[in-house]
Order: C-alpha cells, then sequence, then structure tokens
C-alpha cells in the first residue's frame, strides 16, 4: 500500500530513535500499581459472571481454610481429651472433604480466572492496537519499531500472569488475611497484638524493595525492546547485511543489547534474592512470639492447647499471605513496569482529529490551494528549521501540477499536509474551499491517492494488496483494476495468479511490479486526487513505460501532484513549480521555464547535458 492510502509512511520513516510518548505535550503519569489494577478491572467486570463465580470459590476457599484449624482444635481439646474415639472417622471424613474441596474449588477458581485474564488480554491489545492506530504520523517518526512491537506483545503478554493467577492469589489473601486476624483478635488479642507488630517491619520493606524490583524490571522491558528493535531492523535489512558482509558487525551489536537485557534481569533476581528471606526472618519471629508466649499462657491455664495448636495454624495461613505477597509482588512489580509502558501509548493523545461538527467530504472537484502556508517538523519544541514558509500553491482540478526542485526543498512535505499527516503552523490548505481542518480525516484521506516509489506492500496474496484500496471492491473490480494498471499480464502468468504470495514487502516480485500492484490499489480506491512522489524513479525502461501508461489512465480527469527528479517525466504537466528551500522560485510549463533560462533549465541541462558534433548540439537522454 502507499503511504497515502490510509496514513501510513514507509517504513524507513517510521523509525525513529526516541523512546516514550511523543506527538504530545502532555506530560507522562507515572502508572500507579492502582491505576493498573483498575484499568485491569475495568476490562474484567465486563465478564462479570465469570468473575462472580471465580470469586465466589475464593471466598469459600478462604472458609475452607480457616475450618480446617478448627477441627484440629477440637481433636485435641475434645476428642483426646474426654476419649471420643466415635468421632474420629468423621473429622477424617471432614478434612479429607475439605481437601476435596478445596481441589474442585481451586480448579474452578483457576479456570475461571484463566479465561478472564485471556480475555482481558485480547482486549487490552486490541485497544492498544486500534489506540497505535489512530496516532499521528508525527508520532511514528520518532518511536522506533522494535519498540511498539514489544509493547503490544511482550508487555502486554506480562500482564497475563497478573491477571490469571497473581490477582486471584492476591483476593483469596486478602480476604483470608482479615478473616483470620479479626479471629485471632477474638481468641487473644494481646498476643494478636504482639504478632501483628512484626507487620509494619514487612511493610516497610515491601515498599523499599518494590520500587527497587519495579524499576529494575521497567529496565528488563526496556532492553527487551532494544531487542526486538534490533531484531526488527537487522531481519528487515537482511540483504544490505549481507550484501556488506556485516553479520558479524550485527551480531555484536546485538550481543551488547541482550547483555544489557542479562545484566538487568540479575539485577532483579539479586533483588529478589536479597528480599525473600528478610520476609522469612520476619514471619519466623513472629513464630517465635507465639510459641513462646501462647506455650507460657497454656502452661498457666489461660490458653487451651488445641487453641495454642489452632493459632499456631491460623498464624501459618496468617504469614502465607505474606509470603504469597513477597512473591506476587514481583509479579505485580514486572507487571507494572510493563503497564506503565503501555500507558505511555495509551495515554498518547493524537493532535490530528477531527474537529467537532466537521464537514464530511462527499464527491469533490479537487480543488487545492495553499495560502500562506508555514510549516516546520519541530516548531512545538522551536529547534526545528521552516520547511514552507508563506508558501502559497494552487492544484486545479482536472490538472496535472508537477513539484521539482533540490532534495529537502519541500516537495514530499507538500504531499504529506495536503493528506493532512501534518497540521500547518501558520496560513492553511482548502480542499474544494474548506480547510482542511474544518473537513473529516477519513472524508480527506478517502479523496486522495498515493503512489510512492518507496512502496509498501503487506505479506499475503496479490488480491489482498489490490484489495487494500477498496475492502469491498468485487473480484471483477479487482482484475479492471489490474488490467488498467497494466499489471494484469504478470499476475495471470504466476501459476497462482491473484492468489500468489508475495512475501514480505512484495520481496517475490520486481520493483516494477511492486509499482503496478501499487497503481491498481489506487486505481481501485478511485480517489479524486492523486499524488505520485517519484513514482517512477529507479525503473528500467520497459517498467516505467508500462507505468506511465498505466498513470495516463489513473490521472485522466483527476486532479493530479506529482513529485518529481527525473524531468523527462512532467513535461506534459499542465504546471511545473520550481521549489528551492520551501519557497516558489519559478514556475510554468515545461517550454516556458526552459525559455526563462532559470533553475529549472538548470536541472534539465544537468540531465540532459549538450553535445556539440559538427555544430549540431545534440541532447542526450
Amino acid at each position: 500500500m502507499s503511504e497515502g492510502e490510509g496514513g501510513f509512511r514507509p517504513q524507513q520513516q517510521l523509525r525513529g530513535m526516541g523512546m516514550g510518548r511523543f506527538g504530545t505535550n502532555e506530560k507522562v503519569k507515572t502508572a500507579s500499581i492502582w491505576g493498573m489494577l483498575g484499568r485491569v478491572f475495568q476490562h474484567a467486570r465486563l465478564q462479570w459472571r465469570a468473575l462472580f463465580i471465580a470469586l465466589t470459590c475464593m471466598i469459600l476457599i478462604s472458609l475452607l481454610n480457616f475450618a480446617i484449624p478448627q477441627l484440629t482444635k477440637y481433636t485435641i481439646d475434645h476428642v483426646i481429651d474426654k476419649g471420643m474415639s466415635n468421632k474420629l472417622f468423621l473429622i477424617g471424613a471432614g478434612v479429607i472433604g475439605a481437601a476435596l474441596a478445596l481441589g474442585a474449588l481451586s480448579f474452578l477458581s483457576t479456570s475461571f480466572m484463566a479465561a478472564i485474564g485471556q480475555k482481558v488480554l485480547y482486549m487490552l491489545r486490541n485497544d492498544l492496537y486500534r489506540h497505535m492506530q489512530r496516532l499521528d504520523v508525527a508520532y511514528y517518526d520518532k518511536t522506533r519499531t522494535g519498540d511498539l512491537m514489544s509493547r503490544v506483545t511482550n508487555d502486554v503478554s506480562i500482564l497475563q500472569q497478573l491477571i490469571s493467577s497473581s490477582m486471584m492469589q492476591l483476593f483469596t489473601d486478602v480476604f483470608t488475611f482479615t478473616a483470620i486476624a479479626v479471629y485471632m483478635l477474638w481468641i487473644d488479642w494481646k498476643l494478636t497484638l504482639l504478632l501483628l507488630a512484626t507487620f509494619p517491619f514487612m511493610i516497610l520493606t515491601t515498599r523499599v524493595f518494590g520500587k527497587r524490583i519495579r524499576a529494575s524490571f521497567k529496565k528488563v522491558q526496556e532492553s527487551l525492546a532494544d531487542v526486538s528493535d534490533h531484531l526488527q531492523n537487522s531481519l528487515t535489512g537482511i540483504r544490505l547485511i549481507k550484501s556488506f558482509t556485516a553479520e558479524d558487525y550485527e551480531s555484536e551489536k546485538f550481543s551488547n543489547r541482550t547483555k544489557k537485557n542479562m545484566d538487568a534481569n540479575v539485577q532483579v533476581v539479586r533483588l529478589r534474592a536479597a528480599y525473600e528471606p528478610i520476609i522469612d526472618l520476619i514471619n519466623y519471629i513472629g513464630l517465635a512470639i507465639v510459641l513462646v508466649f501462647g506455650a507460657w499462657a497454656a502452661i498457666h491455664s489461660n490458653m487451651t492447647v488445641g487453641t495454642l495448636v489452632a493459632f499456631i495454624s491460623y498464624l501459618r495461613l496468617l504469614q502465607n499471605p505474606v509470603r504469597h505477597f513477597s512473591r506476587i509482588l514481583n509479579t505485580v512489580q514486572q507487571a507494572a513496569a510493563a503497564y506503565e509502558r503501555i500507558v505511555e501509548v495509551l495515554d498518547t493523545k493524537p493532535e490530528i482529529v477531527d474537529k467537532e461538527n466537521a464537514v464530511t467530504l462527499s464527491r469533490i472537484q479537487g480543488h487545492v490551494l495553499f495560502e500562506g502556508v508555514g510549516f516546520s517538523y519541530n516548531a512545538k519544541s522551536g529547534d526545528g528549521d521552516a520547511v514552507l514558509q508563506d508558501f502559497e500553491l494552487e492544484l486545479k482540478p482536472g490538472e496535472v501540477t508537477a513539484l521539482v526542485g533540490s532534495s529537502g526543498s519541500g516537495k514530499s512535505t507538500i504531499a504529506h499536509l495536503i493528506s493532512r499527516f501534518y497540521d500547518v503552523d501558520s496560513g492553511r490548505i482548502t480542499i474544494d474551499g474548506h480547510d482542511l481542518r474544518d473537513v473529516t480525516i477519513d472524508s480527506l484521506r478517502e479523496s486522495i491517492g498515493f503512489v510512492s516509489q518507496e512502496i509498501v506492500l503487506f505479506n499475503g496474496t496479490i488480491e489482498e494488496n489490490i484489495r487494500y484500496g477498496n475492502q469491498h471492491a468485487t473480484e471483477e473490480q479487482i482484475r479492471e483494476a489490474a488490467h488498467a494498471a497494466n499489471a494484469e499480464a504478470f499476475i495471470t502468468g504466476f501459476k497462482h495468479g491473484y492468489e500468489t504470495q508475495i512475501g514480505e514487502r512484495g520481496v517475490k516480485l520486481s520493483g516494477g511490479q511492486k509499482q503496478r500492484l501499487s497503481i491498481a490499489r489506487a486505481i481501485l480506491k478511485n480517489p479524486r486526487i492523486i499524488i505520485l512522489d517519484e513514482a517512477t524513479a529507479s525503473l528500467d525502461t520497459e517498467s516505467e513505460q508500462l507505468i506511465q501508461n498505466a498513470l495516463s489512465r489513473l490521472l485522466k480527469g483527476r486532479t493530479c501532484l506529482v513529485i518529481a527528479h527525473r524531468l523527462s517525466t512532467i513535461q506534459q504537466a499542465d504546471q511545473i513549480y520550481v521549489l528551492e528551500d520551501g519557497r516558489i522560485v519559478e514556475h510554468g510549463t515545461h517550454q516556458t521555464l526552459l525559455e526563462q533560462k532559470g533553475r529549472y533549465n538548470e536541472l534539465y541541462e544537468l540531465q540532459f547535458p549538450v553535445s556539440v558534433d559538427s555544430g549540431i548540439e545534440v541532447r542526450s537522454s
């Protein structure tokens, strides 16, 4: 697909070196754990039936865990003390029954939470992708492709474990902890308060290590994004790498990135290795408190032995959530680091959006007017040179207008502004009298077709790539477009015809064949305005002739803007504008510009030098 069809730009332009948020001046908000859990719950609550069943199972699990120590207490204080041997079978059956019930409830809660987790993951990943599709082209100018891929794949996947297992464990532990703490206070509030006095130290330790673990996990994710970015770049440019025998050089660069990822992971492991023993030590201090003071109370008949055993069992149940949390913390902090990276994208707001009550363009004439337009790619940062200054240009309906000039003179920028990939800094651009900022973006871009030298084709069949111009086109319309683009002959020459797989970026096709598919796609789109950006550059003579014939059909009766370096392709244009440093220095037809002996004539003579043979001037072409 050409870059103007649907708002895409060539891959080389998509890849920048910036990280984080771009395209907005809004400061990135630090994603809190509660914010992460809140957004996850917003997705999860849509599956309220499954969530209700899972939560009910968790509550029943907590109640059963609470009941089992009561059986132990009853056995010691009553069955053994009073010799009630007839109760032993019932107690044994009760323990086994509770274990079976725990297993069944655990299976149900795990299954439902896993399904909820996968559904939330599905929705979050789709939300992220849809949002990325709406972001401005300027965002992609500054953001690495591999980094975005890592956020959509790796970062979202990290949330899966949090949702499917850790959140379930966390909810169960919170409910269990609360219920048991209340019961223990009721049994012996003094002993319970002594025990709970150790918990502030656990909380403090968790907070200190939590911040460090979270920061370390973020480094892991960012280094993994670096690895993904390098891998994507090297695989895309594998032919270039091999042609320059740069395999060892690229392997060393990849090794450096993977080493950073390894070092970041080692740092996480070290923090976890230091954190968990400290939590275990505090738990054992709590156990020592219960054993010493509980045994003293039992010796002085202030507590039964059964109650002490139950108290110790509840202590273990009380400490289990803390132990679990020390492990869940790793998952939560890793998920929080991943969530921050996801939120950086989700909270990035596109600046180019439809204004309220924007006009929907219907069938247009295609009259485009630049009025005093000023534009810079870095206008908001204040460090960019102006690409266009007080620029005036008119594209008349049904006429071919050509832009020529040195590289960097602003020709492609004009094409991007017409498609509203960027907004002007000053002045305005109108289409049939409507300011581009007053019309809907979709209706504007649906009116424009783009054919570029840098052709974007997707991995799929020939038919799928042509159909991208009109998703609702019939097979007959697709074949008519291919015929008009002089593509039908080579397509039918393939064994599978229109169902031929063309490979990634159309690697199985020649340059001329890819260009003709791009033209067929534009023909199928049937836009009123056509933009040709070096559409026939770097092609052989035969391919160029076929494409020129196809373009003549495409341009018939449409407003056309042609950007060209090869002046032979624009000699029949109705108007030719010569640009230098973002300004028009001269304009006219091909012949009048040659007669003016200005900049256009200089460019022409550079491409078609004059030779003198026996007094006769001959222009070699």
